[in-house]
Order: structure tokens, then sequence, then C-alpha cells
């Protein structure tokens, strides 16, 4: 090496110390911000994915927030990379703030400010809003503040918008759709035990293997996942599922049949109208199926004459279900909440880190091109605020998901939480920061006017559709004007 590239390395070596020295009180307010917004995260948006299984009455609050506590994590580490590149990198052309990193660091205690207090009102406010929205928002006004419309990518941002409308119908349709074929093909039936535990196996084969695909195929970096190819994804999900339909044919069958034997012993445990069943019907021992009953929905005949296939296609409203069959959706509902618990991980725990993580890589580089992948340890900072804020304010948010906007039964929150986890990992997998809470609540919405029973409370609907359109106009505001007051302070 010469003595000219010797002098240079040390005059960069200079140069990235003092930088690091200046900004580093910037970067520990950055933080301290970054766990304030994990903390709202938490506290609003990680309590959509248990909503339903709370106000279904097949978790307690605290299952939910254990359970959300493990398979959020795993989410956010297993497939949450992508999001997070988008997050950091793709909203606004970081180039523009080469040379001025120091600035660019204020600019994201702006967007960390913004972001957090949103969602901490919001959360007050007990209306399940975005964190999409708004840490998009947040990015957007900080830029507004510091560059004017320069360097923001107006067709990311327009792509991710497209995605909130998006989300909520694309997540609507599965749920709903999902939840016709339950009805039809187990709910309104003579037997719907029966044909509730013949149909078991292959829920839990597609579920698992989903799953599994959405891990494995261009996975995790960290579990060195990411050149798996698309045959062995597919291999390797499809032995995933198989195990899962044989573990609930021969394990998981004969403990359900005792679940609901012991279940007729005591008042059900879920919130829905039950048709009342002789206890003996279920038997613990040999397991024994409910007798069939007659019930005027049976005498829903198939038609091709458009009226007549409507009224057939859905289920009558007034119906009662029966309650052996909605205890025996307990186990997969459970399942599910996970499923979505571990989608939501993926795509919106990102959204806590995303600032942090452009803080951390800018000081470490001394450059706003963050060539480096995000740390892991920032991954876990931002899982770790996200739970605490679960655990300490998240019972508010899984109320108004569980049991005010709509009547959950553990059959309709299985379909509920299926179609909102299947469009959150497709999007996560896309790189998409999509709103999970948008896909949640059209699934609700979706299936609670389609089930039998009581629907939809619209009054609650409305009110989380203005938080909506409010979100991003909000946190572009309050952004903004955090980074100028930070700006007019400290730079």
């Amino acid at each position: 090496m010469d003595v000219t590239s010797v002098a240079s390395l040390i005059t960069t070596t200079i140069s990235i110390s003092d930088f690091q020295h200046q900004v580093l009180w910037i970067l520990i307010v950055g933080a301290i911000l970054a766990f304030a917004l994990g903390f709202s995260l938490g506290a609003n948006d990680v309590s959509n994915a248990f909503g339903t299984s709370v106000g279904s009455g097949v978790l307690t609050i605290r299952q939910a927030y254990m359970l959300a506590t493990v398979v959020e994590s795993a989410g956010a580490i297993l497939i949450g990379y992508n999001v997070v590149d988008t997050m950091r990198k793709g909203v606004v052309d970081v180039d523009i703030y080469q040379g001025e990193e120091r600035l660019f660091f204020l600019g994201q205690l702006g967007v960390l400010g913004g972001c957090s207090t949103w969602l901490m009102l919001a959360t007050a406010l007990d209306l399940p809003v975005s964190s999409s929205h708004s840490i998009v928002g947040s990015t957007v006004g900080f830029s507004l503040a510091l560059k004017g419309t320069t360097g923001i990518d107006w067709s990311v941002v327009y792509r991710i918008m497209a995605s909130w409308v998006i989300s909520p119908v694309f997540s609507a349709i599965v749920s709903g759709f999902f939840y016709i074929i339950l009805d039809i093909t187990v709910l309104r039936r003579r037997n719907p035990v029966k044909n509730g535990l013949f149909l078991l196996p292959f829920f839990y084969f597609f579920c698992i293997a989903f799953n599994t695909f959405n891990v494995v195929f261009q996975g995790s970096k960290i579990l060195g996942l990411e050149s798996v190819d698309l045959l062995w994804a597919f291999i390797i999900s499809t032995i995933a599922g198989v195990l899962a339909a044989l573990f609930s044919q021969f394990i998981l069958r004969p403990l359900l049949l005792r679940f609901i034997a012991k279940a007729d012993q005591k008042p059900a445990t879920n919130k829905a109208t039950v048709v009342p069943v002789d206890a003996d019907a279920v038997k613990p021992a040999s397991a024994a199926l409910p007798a069939p009953v007659v019930r005027e929905e049976d005498k829903q005949h198939f038609s091709l004459k458009p009226k007549e296939f409507v009224h057939w296609l859905f289920p009558v409203k007034h119906r009662e279900e029966d309650e052996h069959a909605l205890r025996l959706f307990s186990t997969i509902q459970v399942f599910t909440a996970c499923f979505a618990g571990f989608a939501h991980g993926a795509n919106d725990v990102a959204n806590a880190i995303a600032p942090l993580a452009a803080m951390v890589s800018v000081y470490q580089e001394a450059s706003v091109k963050q060539e480096q992948p995000a740390s892991i340890w920032v991954f876990v900072f931002g899982v770790a605020a996200i739970v605490i804020g679960l655990w300490v304010l998240g019972h508010r948010i899984i109320k108004v998901v569980g049991t005010k906007m709509s009547h959950v039964h553990p059959a309709s929150g299985f379909t509920i939480e299926f179609g909102a986890a299947v469009t959150s990992i497709l999007a996560s997998k896309l790189g998409l920061p999509i709103s999970t809470t948008h896909s949640l609540v059209g699934s609700v919405v979706a299936v609670g006017t389609i089930k039998a029973g009581k629907g939809v409370n619209w009054s609650i609907f409305r009110s989380i559709v203005l938080s909506w359109l409010l979100t991003l106009p909000i946190t572009i505001g309050l952004s903004a004007l955090f980074t100028f007051l930070l700006k007019l302070v400290a730079y």
C-alpha cells in the first residue's frame, strides 16, 4: 500500500470518527424514540392479529400476549428483512442527502417522533390505525420539510397507497370465500362435527404448507434460506403440510373429541349463539359424534337460478350455529392467530425499526447509501419494544377488533385470521409494506356481513375508516413539523 493510499485511509477513518462523534447524541435520542414507536406499534398494531381469537373466547388476553411475543419475533427475524429495505431506502431517494448525513439523521428523528405520536394518540382513542400508513407518511413529511418534493419516489408512494386499498379488498375476498366454503361443507350440514373432523386435515395441510413455503422460499438470510429455490421450497412445504395433516388426523382428532365432550360439562367459552345439544351425544372415550340435528338451513337447495343460487350460497342470517362444530375450530383458530401474528411480524415490525436501521447504517458508514443490511440487533431491539407495548396497552385494540366491531366465533375467527395472514405474507414476500390492520378489518367486515347471526357494527367501522383517511396527512404534518423544529434548533 503506497503512502497516498495510507493517507486516504487515515483521513477517511478520522472523517468517520468525527461524524460519529457529532451524531452520537442524535442516535441515542433516535433509539429512545424508536423504542417509543415500537411500544406504540405493539399497543396498536400487534393487537390486531389476536383480537378475533380473544373475542371468540378461544384465547385469554394473557395467552394471546404470550403467543404474540413468540410469533411476532419469529416473523420479524425470518422474513422481515425485505420490507425494512423498502421502508428505509425505497420511499425517499437517500442520495440527495449525500454529504448532509447529519441533516438526514435529524430527519429520521422527525420520522420517529411524528409516527410514534400519532400511533399513541390513536391507541388512546381506541382506533386501530395502520403503522404502514404512519411510517410512510412520516417519511414523506421529513423529506418535504428538508428538500421539498425533490427525492420523493412518488411511484413507490402511489404503489404503497394502492396496496392500502387492495389489501382490505383482497383479504375480504379471501376470508369471505373461505368462510362460505366452510359454511357449505361444515356448518350447515346435518352433522357439522363429522364433516369438520373430515376436513380438518386438509385445512392443516394447506395452512402449514403455505406458511412453510413462505418461510423457506427466498427466506431468512439469518438461517441461510435466501438461496433455496422454488422446487426445494415446494418439496419441503409439502412434507411439512403432510406431517401436519397426519398429526391432525391421528393425534389431534381424539383430543378434539375429548375437548368437545369436556366442554359440554360447563358453559360454552365462546360467544356464539348455540343450539342446545344433548351432552351425551359426544363421549370422551370412543368419541361418538353428535347426533345429526335437522335445521331450517338444511332446506337450502342448490339451484343455478340467480336468486335461488344466492339464497343457497350465503348462510341463513337467523340460523343458530351448532355448539360442537364451533368448538371444533377453537384449536385451528389458535394456529391461524399465530399464522396472522407471524405475518404481522414479517411485514409491520419493519415499520418500527426502519428509521433506526437507517440511522445505525449511516452512523457506521458515514454515508446515506446504507449498503450494509440491517443489523439483527436492531430487529431484536424493535421486537422488544413492540412486545412491551403489547403487554402494557394491547388490550385496548384487542377489544375493538375482537368484540366491538363484529360478533366473532371460532369458525369465523379462523377464516378472518387466515385471509388476513395470507394477504400479509404474500405482500411481505414481495417487499410491499401493506397494512395488516386494513387486511384484518377487511376480513372482519366481510365475514361479519356474510355469516349467520349478528353482523358488523358500522358506526365503529366508520370511525376506523375515518382514522385511516386522516393517518397519512396527520403523520406527514407531524413529521414535517418535528423535522423543521429540529433543523431550526440543532442544525
